[in-house]
C-alpha cells in the first residue's frame, strides 16, 4: 500500500466529517477536520483488509472512532478548554466526551464509510 492512499484517505476524511459537522450543527471546528482525516486513514487502513467483514468493519470502526473522539474530546475541551462538544447530557456519558448514543451512531456512519474506503482503494489500483 502506498502512502499517496493515506494521504488521500485523510483529506477525504478532513472535508467529509467537517461536511458532515456542518450539515448536522451547522459548524464544526479545525481539530474535528483533523480528526476526521486520521479517522478515515485508520477506517482505510481496516477496510483494506479482504478479511473484514461489514459487521467487523463497523465495530472496529466505532472503537477506533470513540477511542479518539474521548483523547480529541479531554485535549480540546478539558485541557484546552475549547468547548468544542459536550454529551454530558446523553446516557452512559463519559467525562461528557463519550457516550454510547454517538458510538452507536459512528458504528452506522461506518458503512458509508467503508464504501468511500473502497471506492478509494478501486482508484488507486485503477490508475496503476
Amino acid at each position: 500500500m502506498r502512502y499517496s492512499q493515506y494521504i488521500f484517505s485523510f483529506f477525504m476524511g478532513f472535508f467529509l466529517y467537517s461536511l458532515v459537522e456542518i450539515v448536522g450543527r451547522g459548524y464544526t471546528h479545525w481539530t474535528m477536520a483533523l480528526t476526521g482525516g486520521m479517522i478515515l486513514s485508520l477506517l482505510y487502513a481496516v477496510n483494506t483488509r479482504s478479511s473484514v467483514t461489514l459487521l467487523r468493519s463497523c465495530m472496529a470502526g466505532s472503537l477506533i472512532i470513540t477511542g479518539i473522539e474521548l483523547v480529541v474530546g479531554l485535549f480540546d475541551n478539558i485541557i484546552m478548554h475549547w468547548q468544542v462538544w459536550d454529551y454530558s447530557d446523553m446516557p452512559l456519558n463519559l467525562f461528557g466526551q463519550i457516550c454510547l448514543p454517538f458510538s452507536c451512531f459512528w458504528f452506522v456512519l461506518c458503512i458509508p464509510a467503508r464504501y468511500v474506503c473502497r471506492v478509494i482503494r478501486r482508484r488507486f489500483e485503477d490508475s496503476r
